[in-house]
């Protein structure tokens, strides 16, 4: 079966639904989502929006503390484009009916670690649900969109899938795995939006969705895209140590309201020895490696972070999903210590794109968390994520239309052939294969890493790429198979990005190389 509209966009969260509700006004939109539309990684981000809206905060002092947080990595025309949208971004979210807190008749603002004023505007502690909610109710009101959840996307439609052939990267669309049916469809259009995500599944302990398994970043690899600065992966410093409950987040404003990190063993508040001047409110990056190097130094589990000493009232209004959670598994955090552990939380590289949204490829646009815009560098400094995807989601549909009439229909495209393959009576191989990438990552490519790790690491996943390709070319297409294919392909493009490092610079730190170079330079990977 082939599809044709106007514009695909695949994913559903806070990128693709900004870029597809900006693109409704002239044009027929078709949004695609792996699962469920409110799956993705946006219904779950806590803390906020970072936006200067304080007369006392400026656009200057986001800029600098991104940069400063981002360890010089961040491209600065990129920087001032995303803080300087910021306060429009707000407006359009207040319009979609987010019902942001308020002091009296102003904004509330939080503030997160990084940030040198409170300038994070939020929704309690469930700001990315509020989000998705209002996204999600403007584009179901919206006759030129039309979505279509339990699509599992395999790969972009080139000129190779072209009816008559031909050598052209430009993109069509994508064939994507009815996840109801088994049936494999072409969906095509004029121009194509990435907005699918991270890759943060590719480690064992993370705090992404299920499905964050680095499906744009992969399809936008295989068809030619470049990729950039893939070894920087955020790792958060506060998920929730609790066997029942794997990869709850405890908001970055927990410790921006004065939460204390303190290590269970010998009761000492230890940020002091590792950020003295910032202590908790320092970077992600230092927190987590304090917390890796506490945990592993004293054979910890995990670490204390207290806001107990906080009033109750106080605790229990800012952080009511928070305290509702802990509750339920038997933890009072008005009166007692959180038990965390660091865990991935980000990908801050990413598909390469220029302020346009676009990638290498015509045809081809993406934003939000599948990308590297220029925004994080070599860390992302908390709350400027979601607001990454509301800037570049407008920014792909502005680019999209003003080029509209330059771009060509699409030619005629070849329906996915599966003439060849079989049922799979072997599912065993994709689970073994998954559990071992992800488990390798976390222990070899996480918080702290060795040249030897890493190369230990290239080699099993060059002795994993032949099994997962045979049998990929062998059965039928699943979500599953479909998931391992790209957590494979992504494991490979981070690995190779981290060898080709020499420095440690914000998120990615190696034993090996422990001084930053003096000049900061992209890892930029090439089909």
């Amino acid at each position: 079966m082939t599809a044709s509209y106007d514009v695909i966009v695949i994913g559903s969260g806070a990128a693709g639904l900004t870029a597809a509700l900006a693109l409704a006004e002239t044009r027929r939109v078709l949004v695609l989502a792996k699962g469920s539309l409110t799956g993705g990684s946006t219904a779950w981000a806590q803390g906020g929006i970072a936006a200067v809206l304080d007369a006392g905060d400026t656009f200057e002092d986001h800029i600098r503390d991104t940069m400063i947080a981002g360890a010089g990595l961040n491209r600065l025309e990129t920087v001032e484009f995303v803080i300087e949208n910021a306060p429009a971004s707000i407006a359009r979210l207040i319009d979609l009916g987010v019902p942001f807190n308020m002091d009296r008749d102003t904004l509330h603002l939080t503030r997160e670690g990084g940030h040198s004023h409170r300038r994070i505007v939020h929704v309690d502690d469930a700001t990315g649900w509020a989000v998705q909610e209002a996204l999600l109710r403007a584009a179901e009101a919206n006759p030129n969109v039309t979505m279509l959840p339990g699509r599992a996307c395999i790969d972009l439609i080139t000129g190779r899938n072209a009816a008559k052939y031909s050598g052209s990267g430009r993109v069509w669309g994508v064939y994507a795995l009815d996840e109801a049916t088994g049936k494999v469809e072409a969906h095509v259009a004029r121009a194509t939006v990435l907005a699918t995500g991270g890759a943060g599944r590719v480690y064992q302990f993370s705090t992404a969705p299920r499905g964050a398994t680095g499906d744009g970043i992969a399809m936008a690899w295989r068809a030619g895209c470049r990729v950039s600065n893939m070894e920087m992966m955020q790792f958060h410093p506060t998920c929730l140590y609790n066997l029942e409950t794997k990869n709850f987040l405890i908001t970055e404003a927990v410790r921006g309201e004065g939460g204390h990190l303190i290590n269970p063993s010998t009761g000492e508040r230890y940020m002091a020895k590792y950020d003295p001047e910032r202590m908790e409110l320092a970077p992600r990056d230092i927190v987590a490696r304090a917390n890796d190097d506490q945990i592993k130094r004293f054979g910890l589990d995990y670490v204390h972070l207290d806001i107990s000493h906080q009033p109750a009232e106080f605790v229990k209004a800012h952080f009511p999903n928070i305290d509702e959670k802990l509750t339920s598994l038997g933890i009072d955090m008005t009166k007692e210590p959180i038990p965390v552990v660091p865990a991935q939380h980000y990908t801050c590289g990413g598909v390469l794109i220029g302020l346009d949204a676009r990638t290498d490829l015509p045809g081809l646009w993406a934003a939000g968390e599948c990308t590297e815009s220029g925004l994080h560098g070599a860390n992302r400094l908390a709350s400027n994520s979601l607001l990454e995807c509301f800037v570049f989601g407008e920014a792909a549909a502005s680019d999209i239309l003003a080029a509209w009439d330059e771009m060509d229909d699409p030619p005629a495209i070849r329906e996915w052939d599966e003439s060849r393959v079989t049922d799979s009576d072997e599912e065993v191989v994709i689970k073994q294969n998954w559990t071992e990438i992800r488990r390798m990552m976390w222990n070899y490519v996480g918080i702290v890493r060795t040249t030897k790790r890493l190369e230990r690491a290239a080699h099993r996943i060059d002795l994993l790429a032949q099994e997962i390709e045979d049998y990929y070319g062998s059965f039928r297409v699943t979500t599953d198979l479909i998931e391992l294919r790209n957590l494979h392909q992504c494991a490979d493009l981070i690995v190779k990005s981290a060898l080709k490092r020499h420095e440690s610079r914000g998120l990615h730190y190696i034993l090996d190389y422990p001084e930053t170079d003096p000049v900061a330079r992209d890892t930029v990977l090439i089909p």
